[in-house]
């Protein structure tokens, strides 16, 4: 496979595993959520390597879902208080878990591979470079590979779980008598975009994992009102943002994840004038068909 190929492949994949979870994040208005989860999972990255000194591990993935939950805990926590507001809670968590994950990196590793750049902005023109070798045979860029496996569990646990989250999500009282439980639902579900996140960075970048995991959901929003249909519109709109962000990159010469955050947000522009249902295009004019209608009855 070209190492074009394989970029725009990785870019695929992560923007279904991204969307999939983001969904749900849109529907019970937590968008903001995620991308206090992927600047925050930092510090989870942060305090695991301390304990392992090994950015191998898998106990950072470990560390930076336990902190996503964490954080949304600590949010919820401040809100529950009824003192601030939950927009105001979030900003007042995410900085400063954030904050002092690059107070921690920049005193404490400074010489080992990990900074904030690789986890703001990623860099998915370097995927190509780390290859999956397996009996000495290389199968592709490993990206591919590890995206593929977080995509999976994505969709597996969706499919699961479908009727919960959508029951929790739209109702959660209905969800407590039907004997499920919200609160376990709502930290699962948390608990799945964390790992989501610290999957995805490393090649895409928390900038990107945001456009992913919130743009294309929104825009799917737009376009349908059944959820069975808005998951894998979510990730096709993705799939469709990431492959046209990589050939604006490619044609203009700038940020590949850049271009791919740029394009999610001109397919939200065009759902939003131009939906068939919610499209401002379309209420312009059935307000115009009513006000004739109005007009033509007085005459």
């Amino acid at each position: 496979m070209s190492p074009s190929f394989e970029i725009q492949l990785v870019a695929v994949i992560v923007s279904a595993a991204c969307a999939l979870p983001g969904t749900f994040l849109v529907l019970r208005k937590m968008s903001m959520m995620s991308d206090a989860i992927t600047h925050t999972i930092l510090l989870g990255i942060v305090l695991a390597f301390f304990l392992t000194r090994d950015l191998n591990s898998p106990l950072l993935i470990v560390g930076a879902a336990l902190m996503g939950v964490a954080t949304v805990w600590l949010t919820e926590t401040l809100t529950k208080t009824h003192l601030i507001s939950e927009d105001s809670a979030i900003g007042i968590v995410f900085p400063l878990l954030f904050a002092i994950a690059i107070i921690l990196i920049s005193r404490y590793a400074g010489k080992a591979h990990l900074d904030t750049d690789s986890v703001l902005l990623g860099e998915l023109a370097y995927v190509s470079f780390d290859r999956m070798v397996v009996f000495g045979v290389d199968i592709g860029a490993k990206a591919i590979y590890t995206s593929g496996a977080l995509l999976l569990v994505n969709a597996v646990l969706i499919a699961v779980f479908y009727k919960e989250l959508k029951i929790a999500s739209f109702d959660p009282m209905l969800a407590a008598v039907m004997g499920f439980s919200p609160t376990l639902i709502h930290y699962g579900l948390m608990t799945l975009v964390s790992l989501t996140a610290v999957g995805a960075f490393q090649a895409a970048g928390s900038v990107l994992v945001v456009a992913f995991m919130i743009g294309s959901p929104v825009t799917a929003y737009l376009l349908t009102d059944d959820l069975k249909v808005m998951l894998p519109l979510s990730a096709g709109l993705g799939a469709l943002s990431g492959v046209l962000g990589y050939q604006c990159a490619y044609v203009l010469d700038v940020s590949i994840a850049g271009s791919m955050a740029v394009m999610t947000g001109i397919i939200f522009v065009l759902a939003f004038f131009f939906s068939p249902t919610k499209g401002i295009v379309r209420g312009l004019l059935r307000r115009r068909a009513a006000l004739t209608r109005v007009h033509n009855n007085k005459a």
